[in-house]
């Protein structure tokens, strides 16, 4: 692979005019097209093959629009008086009238009509039903909704036009995501010493994401995407695209600081650390791409297309960077004793001393009692993980929603007066009825769920507890019909989802007596059962990225020991990540700090992606920091010796590289999408975790514990596997140029 790598880079670098004017070329047509085409995006969580989401098909099938959006105006009284007020009752039926003339709109019910009315007459409840779903509603739609309730709030009551209508549309960024790029630049300056080194990481890392966030929006045009999709490619795209040319340009800066002509040292930096961006972006691809097993359209389409941001950014370092390099030439080289110079040469030296740099000095230490410091890390990164258990998935309802917005006003005021179940009702799809028996039949059904009134208020007999059913109402086919039910919980609560399931287990019954066919469904059944699919599969997903990791690393390393190693380094920190995002999000610890404006369930799909990001990114500093070490190993290092040299060559690049992912994932934590805010906040203390406790410290101290057997394989095994040569070593054994003196032109 280093072979076949560096002759890549050394064309690139002969040809680095048409390199060059080929990338720009590309990155032209795709803006071109995304400003002919646009692009447009669908936050619809769908989970085709569900029970839930057959349903909503076939009703929308039965009864074309009811599977529009909806929207609820929620009329609130002053203190001491009641909607049903003269005064006020006349106010929300002109505010009905005119919302139901609304472009759009399809029906609206009003809360005297459907007896939606707080038990106490402090407020009301219209439900608008609109034509199209979300998605279709024309931009000025929902502001033309909310003009209409100028007459009730003149009449002087408090109106909230919320629902599912106006949930997430968009993830905006703000100039807050970029501080991590502006603190990446400062990284890079003082990493390398240089502006026009840090410049030219930098440049190509924005280069692969204008390509492969453009191609990505795009596809919008062709598939569904969410508004989270995008945000979520720019995020990891722009982290990996600066550590991967991070590993190599650091690789070529200290080659030349060695006196190695400028072509040979571009052709070896792609060779040896280009293998390991091959290498660790081919993890990270198939870990994101692995998502697609899961079968929810929208996470393999948010998965593929961060895995292709991915892509671009590993064939923007292999073939860009390099032209790059060829037109920079010697002047990348630190100028003669210049502190960069001087960091270069003794990253170069070959033999250690008491001192040497920072990761040198930071291995020694951790080495010098190793069982010590393993038992010390695993003991924190435990207490770190204890929360971990506790996580709970659901998908974002108006609950999550920023404060202030109007479906989190609505969604407040109508569990104040209504109780959450409204929030969240479930739909109970009846069919197959016999049309001559079909109203006593729905009506049996509505008895089993919800009991059967006993003749005091408010008091039913038998039935599921905690649960209220509406009147059924029959479809105009006359064997199909709808049983709305509204839990006492919210959406995102387990009582709901337990009544999910206990509907569930009482319809075989239901369907012996009546003969038709029930199905719950609704948008909050939907997301349960995504939840549910997305939780099941969490434990076959870990085994595969585990799995894919240890054989990887065995092909990469050719060790038994350091694969194992290196996936219980990365099930560590994954468990102390998820103890981090539960004690935040769902405990609410320091929930003031990253302004988290809700406590409860995180994202369905958190854990699962979280896993495939960290996977990839944990095999960046395992690869890097690692094969440095066995270089060292096979060029007949002792092995504790192998372990604090290496440190000393990695150590600089890879905390350099920690620091910039970390950077660029804690600037999206201010982000108030609340997926977003989670996955970055997990991704953020998962790269400080793994590198710097993980990689940095527990690998280091593993190693010196190990000594030779760490590097142990199987004679037979050693013959089956095929010798990828990650680290270079045909490419070292080649005969070099003489070396020539250190240019004196600086990059400063």
């Amino acid at each position: 692979m280093a072979a076949l790598l560096a002759r890549l880079g050394r064309a690139s670098y002969r040809r680095r005019g048409v390199v060059a004017t080929a990338w720009l070329a590309i990155l032209g047509a795709v803006v071109a097209l995304i400003v002919t085409l646009g692009n447009s995006f669908d936050d619809e969580f769908t989970i085709p093959g569900s029970e839930s989401q057959d349903a909503l098909d076939q009703l929308e099938q039965v009864a074309p629009g009811t599977g529009g959006a909806g929207a609820q105006i929620v009329f609130v009284a002053p203190d001491g008086a009641t909607v049903a007020d003269p005064a006020f009752a006349a106010a929300i039926e002109q505010v009905v009238a005119t919302a139901a003339e609304t472009p759009q709109v399809q029906s609206v019910a009003s809360p005297f009509q459907s007896q939606a009315i707080a038990p106490d007459g402090g407020a009301a409840l219209a439900t608008v039903s609109f034509d199209v779903p979300r998605e279709e509603l024309d931009p000025g739609t929902l502001d033309a909704l909310q003009d209409t309730t100028t007459a009730a709030e003149e009449a002087g009551l408090e109106v909230s036009v919320g629902g599912d209508a106006f949930g997430t549309t968009g993830v905006h960024i703000g100039p807050l995501e970029f501080v991590g790029v502006a603190v990446a630049v400062l990284v890079l300056v003082m990493t390398f010493g240089s502006l026009l080194a840090a410049g030219m990481n930098l440049l190509t890392a924005l280069v692969g994401i204008g390509v492969g966030l453009g191609g990505l929006l795009l596809t919008s045009n062709l598939v569904t995407l969410s508004s989270t999709a995008p945000t979520l490619a720019l995020m990891i795209g722009l982290a990996v695209g600066i550590d991967y040319a991070l590993f190599i340009l650091s690789r070529h800066r200290t080659q030349l600081a060695a006196g190695m002509d400028p072509e040979e040292s571009t052709a070896r930096a792609v060779g040896t650390a280009g293998s390991a961006v091959v290498f660790a972006g081919l993890t990270v691809i198939i870990a994101l791409s692995g998502l697609a097993v899961v079968g929810i359209p929208f996470l393999t389409v948010m998965g593929v297309g961060a895995a292709g941001t991915v892509l671009v950014a590993v064939l923007v370092a292999l073939t860009l960077l390099p032209a790059l390099l060829g037109f920079a030439g010697a002047r990348l080289a630190p100028r003669p004793g210049s502190r960069a110079a001087r960091r270069e040469a003794a990253d170069a030296a070959e033999t250690t001393g008491a001192g040497g740099s920072m990761g040198a000095r930071w291995t020694r230490l951790i080495t010098r009692r190793p069982l010590l410091t393993v038992l010390a890390v695993l003991a924190g990164l435990v207490v770190l993980a204890i929360p971990a258990p506790q996580l709970q998935l659901a998908l974002p309802d108006n609950s999550t929603a920023a404060e202030g917005s109007p479906e989190r006003e609505t969604y407040d005021l109508i569990s104040e007066h209504f109780g959450p179940g409204l929030n969240g009702p479930l739909v109970v799809l009846v069919q197959g009825l016999d049309p001559a028996t079909a109203e006593r039949s729905v009506g049996t059904i509505a008895a089993a769920i919800g009991g059967t009134p006993t003749g005091t208020p408010g008091e039913f007999q038998g039935g599921l507890d905690d649960v209220a059913v509406a009147q059924p109402t029959l479809l105009p086919d006359g064997g199909t019909a709808i049983v709305s039910v509204i839990p006492d919980s919210g959406p995102q609560e387990e009582a709901t989802s337990a009544l999910v399931g206990d509907i569930r287990d009482l319809a075989p019954e239901l369907e012996a007596q009546t003969g038709a066919e029930l199905a719950v469904s609704g948008q909050t059944a939907v997301a349960i059962d995504v939840s549910d699919r997305l939780g099941d599969a969490l434990l076959p997903f870990a085994l595969v990225v585990v799995g894919l990791a240890l054989v990887l690393l065995l092909l990469v390393f050719r060790s038994i020991l350091v694969p194992v190693k290196a996936a219980v380094g990365f099930l560590l920190s994954v468990a102390a990540s998820f103890g981090a995002v539960v004690a935040v999000f769902q405990w609410g610890w320091l929930a003031d700090v990253f302004g988290v404006a809700t406590t409860g369930p995180v994202i369905s799909f958190l854990p699962i992606m979280l896993m495939a990001i960290l996977f990839g990114l944990a095999m960046d500093y395992e690869v890097f920091l690692v094969s440095r070490m066995r270089e060292e190993y096979v060029h007949g290092a002792a092995p504790r010796e192998a372990v604090v040299t290496g440190a000393r060559h990695a150590a600089r690049v890879v905390v350099a590289a920690a620091l910039i992912m970390f950077s660029v994932f804690a600037s999206f934590v201010t982000i108030e999408d609340v997926i977003i805010k989670a996955i970055a906040f997990g991704l953020a203390v998962g790269i400080l975790i793994d590198a710097f406790v993980v990689r940095m410290t527990l690998v280091p101290a593993v190693l010196a514990l190990m000594g030779r057997s760490a590097w142990w394989l199987p004679r037979w095994l050693d013959r089956l596997l095929p010798d990828l040569d990650v680290e270079g070593a045909r490419l070292q054994a080649a005969p070099e140029p003489t070396p020539r003196e250190p240019v004196g032109t600086s990059a400063r």
